[in-house]
């Protein structure tokens, strides 16, 4: 399927491994020109060599400054960004009675000032131009807060309200926002999580996985390219009509509509 694409210029935020670096292969799969992006400069360089079109450059949000940085090198290299995909590491552990005040303002900081800072500086641009996507790789604890990350849960529903707001406001000009939220999909991420699950509770590395996927209605883990996928179709000419929502990459896990 030609997603209507090809010649667009993309940035994807933390795309040097996992579900970034997933959807930013699927772009470039279908011509558009990417700017890879993460702390692993090494790393973000050697992607873009694997595929036409593409530049790598490090970055770290995180740092003072650094979204700006990060957009005007991704500017400098490919043009104006039409699709934008906001992209990042949660916060810490931790329960809601755990939190401080300083805890929920970093959360909060990394996870919808950073990203808002990347959606204003492109979105005059795809607005005077008529055509723009922003997606956000989210998490689904959006949908339904997962037990332990209050901290993830609290700064992605943030963001999540900030893109819900934004779509309905821009809906009109040609520009969507949305967030498409994994599941357990097999990354590097995934796989230390199911190692720590098996020296923690003293069984095997294949039990723990095991027992991972035996949770998941689909029966198995979701694949990095079936995700990036995915953010890809979201990101193209034919879903100029899906805005302002969340759709789920997760073989049925989560227990809600």
């Amino acid at each position: 399927m030609d997603l209507g694409i090809s010649g667009r210029n993309a940035l994807v935020c933390a795309s040097t491994g996992g579900l970034g670096e997933a959807t930013a292969r699927a772009l470039a799969a279908d011509g558009v020109n990417v700017a890879i992006s993460g702390r692993r400069g090494d790393r973000a360089k050697a992607i873009a060599e694997e595929l036409p079109g593409a530049v790598g450059i490090e970055a770290d949000l995180t740092a003072e400054g650094g979204a700006e940085r990060l957009l005007q090198e991704a500017t400098a290299a490919l043009g104006e960004i039409d699709i934008l995909v906001l992209n990042g590491p949660g916060p810490r552990p931790g329960t809601a009675s755990e939190m401080t005040p300083e805890d929920s303002a970093d959360a909060v900081s990394n996870l919808l000032l950073v990203q808002q800072k990347l959606v204003r500086g492109v979105l005059p641009g795809m607005r005077e131009r008529g055509w723009g996507r922003i997606l956000s790789i989210a998490s689904s604890g959006v949908a339904a807060p997962i037990t332990g990350l209050a901290l993830s849960n609290i700064g992605r529903s943030a963001l999540a309200a900030y893109l819900k707001s934004l779509a309905t406001e821009i809906a009109d000009e040609g520009v969507t926002a949305n967030l498409l939220l994994p599941g357990r999909i097999a990354t590097d991420r995934l796989t230390a999580l199911d190692t720590a699950t098996s020296e923690r509770e003293g069984i095997s590395f294949d039990e723990a996985r095991a027992r991972g996927e035996a949770a998941i209605p689909a029966g198995r883990y979701g694949q990095p390219a079936e995700f990036g996928a995915s953010a890809a179709f979201l990101c193209s000419a034919h879903a100029g009509y899906i805005t302002g929502t969340m759709l789920r990459c997760d073989g049925g896990l989560v227990p809600t509509l």
